[in-house]
């Protein structure tokens, strides 16, 4: 009995470990691409290296220029976070077809907001894109914050006819510079702004636009790379320079009857090509 009593609690062991291990995958497989976003984001804080399992590991391409390629670049990056004060909190998370992007205020080497993409095959991820800045010491001049606002994605139905307002709106007044169209985009002087120097309204933009051409400073859009959207929020990827630095612009839109009612950001200064850690570029 002595020894057949240790082998049968080995047996119950071991099927409870395989039961274990496979609610666990159960439970993983039940996960949407966007819940796995978040997930592996939340992971910078919590530690919870599982969450590398969302990643195809055969191609995941990295386009943060700051880390190496692949999930072994992931990994390198992870290894050197601090034991402490790690945050990484997700505050607004959408979907777009394979994409999913997210806004989410960090504290890995320092305090910073950061909006990510994630594109998916198959449900695991197989390509990441970032945009980080600074967090801002105080609020704007209309008192919001980097990731204050609304938060829900709404009128999911109109999802393709914004992101194509959108579009529109980067390309006409972005980059063309069209601005006595501006009017087709904006409901009046109504624009709740997120920016960490803009007030409210298209006149905080204009004011704002007016100062930084006193100081010979120039915001140019070149190339939009990127329109994702989920019903009434729409994220735009472009590339240009700010004060004559290579940047990559993301802009997040909310849409409302047509009209571009609020918009936070964040602009990154591009890394210099030979401080890069990997090859694949930042768009």
């Amino acid at each position: 009995m002595n020894k057949i009593l240790p082998i049968a609690a080995l047996s119950a062991s071991v099927l409870l470990t395989a039961c274990g291990g496979n609610t666990k995958a159960n439970a993983d497989a039940q996960l949407t691409n966007q819940e796995k976003a978040v997930a592996l984001l939340s992971s910078f804080e919590t530690k919870d290296t599982s969450t590398l399992a969302y990643i195809n590991s055969e191609k995941y391409v990295q386009h943060n220029l700051m880390a190496g390629d692949g999930v072994e670049g992931l990994k390198g990056l992870l290894s050197i976070l601090p034991k402490t004060g790690v945050k990484a909190d997700v505050v607004r998370a959408y979907t777009d077809g394979d994409y999913v992007f997210t806004h989410t205020e960090y504290n890995l080497f320092e305090p910073q907001i950061g909006f990510d993409i994630f594109r998916f095959e198959d449900g695991k991820m197989v390509e990441h894109w970032d945009n980080l800045q600074a967090k801002a010491t105080s609020p704007n001049p209309s008192g919001r914050t980097q990731l204050d606002g609304a938060t829900k994605a709404v009128d999911l139905d109109k999802t393709e006819a914004n992101k194509a307002l959108v579009a529109d709106f980067v390309e006409t007044i972005l980059m063309k510079g069209e601005f006595n169209k501006v009017g087709n985009f904006f409901e009046g002087d109504y624009y709740l702004q997120h920016n960490t120097q803009i007030a409210d309204g298209l006149s905080g933009l204009s004011k704002a636009l007016a100062y930084l051409a006193s100081q010979g400073i120039e915001m140019v859009y070149n190339k939009n790379h990127l329109v994702l959207g989920q019903g009434n929020f729409v994220l735009s990827v472009s590339e240009g320079s700010f004060a004559g630095k290579e940047t990559s612009f993301y802009d997040l839109f909310r849409v409302e009857n047509g009209k571009i009612v609020e918009h936070w950001d964040v602009i990154e200064t591009i890394l210099p090509k030979a401080q890069w850690k990997n090859s694949n570029g930042k768009f």
